[in-house]
């Protein structure tokens, strides 16, 4: 399975895994929670209790008014979630492609108080 593997300040890597649950877990070191915040059939795996074990942040998420929705927190991995498919299965070379420009950029994340500020790398 092809997935697009993305770890906290760095860019995102085309792997190829088995697919198994246990290569899964171990990828996102956990249980895996699956997350579908794109408008395409692309899933986001990523560890479910990672904000509870203070896991780095990674990525944010923004709705589609550009509002910060959500901070991804740990290693986490993209693949495909076919509609009606009872398993996972690769990404395609243009989704490959369109979440790599996506999450080239690793970002910095700040705290004050209860709002988060996102600052890309670069973006200095």
């Amino acid at each position: 399975m092809n997935i697009l593997l993305i770890a906290p300040g760095k860019a995102p890597e085309k792997r190829e895994i088995d697919g198994e649950l246990k290569t899964m877990q171990g990828i996102v070191g956990g249980t895996i929670q699956a997350l579908y915040p794109f408008e395409d059939s692309a899933a986001l795996i990523c560890n479910d209790d990672g904000k509870l074990l203070s896991l780095p942040p990674n990525r944010a998420l923004y709705d589609e008014d550009g509002t910060l929705s959500d901070v991804i927190v740990g290693t986490f991995f993209l693949c495909d979630a076919p509609p009606n498919a009872e398993c996972f299965a690769s990404l395609t070379d243009e989704q490959i492609d369109a979440y790599t420009k996506r999450f080239a950029v690793p970002e910095s994340f700040i705290r004050f108080g209860s709002q988060v500020l996102v600052l890309k790398e670069g973006a200095r």
